[in-house]
């Protein structure tokens, strides 16, 4: 008996393939593995404030890095936040602290955002403290001398997914200016949440229908009118490179800037090392939204 389709023209079996990023890179946790040392190493190598709250919830926690003020003066400086992946249900600011490099090199302050995961919230509360990591750094961005006026969301994998929702957010309803999120990174992300109810996902997340319609970014305006950056490895999967371009697509004309990259060779991990790195061409992207020079 043929296995029923659920979402173009795939069954669950074909979605549980295109989505478990895991099994498909058989060596992922000799990657992760390899991060470590980089995200010790980062605390070491710049001026951090690390677990600071900015809600009640235990995982509402922020990891702060800064610029050398000897290379890049007092400030302010631009204002970059990450949130990491892990499918909205597993994974730690910790595991991803590496990825702030380039960025601080160049002279950012990057922000790393944790926040609870599913399925101890859901995906409305999730959002919920990702808008309020946001605003908390918009509110209190003189305290690390931050410039709230450009102030930019990146994340990867369910960050992708954050960081889109976090340019399609209406600002004024958390008291911060239409414009507050001047920027999006999102990388290997996830845009439309319908095949997520559709695999193996679904066993965790439990998405309902409204879910998919409140917190699908490929079907929200970008509501700040700011720039876009979409990345996506080229050894990732059919879906996720479809998931990118849909996005790219659907924002086109709607916001100040588009742009759609294509990592050549990167997985759904190994993109990370390019976000990290001073000299690829996705960190040097990232700083040029923010208007910063190369790190190097």
């Amino acid at each position: 008996m043929t296995e029923q389709t659920v979402y173009l023209g795939m069954t669950r079996a074909d979605l549980d393939f295109q989505y478990n990023n895991r099994a498909r890179v058989p060596n992922h946790a000799e990657i992760y593995a390899g991060w470590a040392p980089a995200c010790v190493s980062v605390t070491k190598d710049f001026d951090c404030k690390l677990d600071v709250a900015y809600g009640d919830h235990g995982r509402e926690k922020l990891d702060i890095f800064l610029p050398d003020p000897k290379r890049h003066g007092d400030g302010p400086h631009p204002i970059r936040l990450f949130f990491h992946g892990g499918f909205w249900m597993s994974r730690d600011k910790e595991d991803s602290r590496f990825i702030v490099r380039g960025q601080v090199e160049a002279g950012a302050i990057v922000i790393s955002a944790e926040y609870a995961l599913i399925p101890s919230v859901d995906m409305t509360e999730l959002i919920r403290q990702c808008r309020a990591a946001v605003a908390w750094a918009w509110k209190n961005a003189e305290t690390f001398n931050g410039d709230r006026d450009r102030l930019f969301v990146s994340g990867h994998s369910a960050g992708g997914h954050i960081a889109a929702m976090l340019q399609a957010t209406d600002w004024t309803e958390w008291g911060l200016p239409a414009d507050a999120v001047k920027g999006a990174a999102a990388l290997s992300g996830i845009f439309d949440l319908t095949p997520m109810r559709h695999c193996y996902i679904d066993d965790t997340l439990h998405l309902s229908e409204e879910d998919v319609r409140r917190y699908s970014p490929e079907h929200l305006p970008p509501l700040g009118g700011g720039s876009t950056l979409i990345a996506v490895g080229g050894a990732e999967t059919a879906e996720f490179l479809r998931q990118s371009q849909a996005l790219a697509a659907a924002w086109a004309g709607k916001t100040a800037e588009v742009e759609l990259i294509e990592v050549p060779d990167a997985n759904h991990f190994t993109i990370m090392n390019h976000y990290a790195g001073p000299d690829s061409d996705l960190c040097r992207a990232m700083v040029r939204q923010m208007g910063l020079g190369d790190a190097s």
